[in-house]
């Protein structure tokens, strides 16, 4: 008896193979949002670390210039570097709301610089190079909030503000592993003492 072999038909539950064209597709989108996730996290680690140089020089684009004549003193009495502190202007001057008080208790305080600095420092490092990643998210969602929280109610929002929408950013960018396009997560991610302690990814 002859046996007839008929062609495989798909069930209605079996996926249907993509095409090539519909996976290179995919492949280009993906490709595209991994560069454009990785220049968000550039530029987001940017915005910390260039604060925490112009706060350490005043380079004066927001530290070092005065405001009433505009003129800048580079590595003048504002700079921290030089004695001046980075958390005694806004935490006293441009707090507002119900935290305001809370805030202004400590501004200038030492201990309140160096946190803050260590902060900007260690956030902008790590985002910008994509290493530490999970650290750096953490303490940049952090001092989002904190920052955010110290300003309440935003003047054209009922709640929403840019600290906030930067906080998610940054957790968006540790969702999608960020770090390892154009940074050095991959590598970061073999050293030993973070394969021992994954809090370190």
């Amino acid at each position: 008896m002859k046996t007839i072999v008929r062609p495989h038909q798909p069930r209605l539950h079996e996926s249907l193979p993509v095409t090539s064209a519909a996976a290179g597709g995919e492949g280009t989108h993906r490709t595209a949002f991994r560069y454009l996730a990785a220049a968000l996290r550039i530029a987001l680690g940017w915005t910390f670390l260039w604060a925490f140089i112009d706060k350490t020089f005043a380079l004066g684009f927001a530290t070092g210039r005065n405001p009433e004549t505009g003129a800048v003193k580079v590595f003048g009495p504002d700079a921290w570097l030089n004695g001046g502190s980075p958390t005694y202007g806004f935490l006293n001057f441009g707090t507002t709301g119900p935290l305001a008080g809370f805030y202004q208790g400590f501004a200038g305080a030492a201990w309140a610089d160096w946190l803050f600095m260590i902060g900007l420092a260690g956030i902008g490092i790590g985002l910008t190079l994509g290493v530490a990643m999970r650290l750096s998210t953490v303490s940049a969602v952090a001092m989002l909030v904190l920052m955010w929280s110290a300003a309440l109610l935003p003047a054209n929002n009922p709640f929403l503000d840019d600290h906030l929408i930067y906080a998610i950013a940054a957790l968006a960018l540790l969702a999608v592993g960020a770090g390892h396009t154009l940074g050095l997560g991959t590598a970061w991610d073999k050293l030993t003492i973070v394969r021992r302690l994954p809090v370190l990814k």
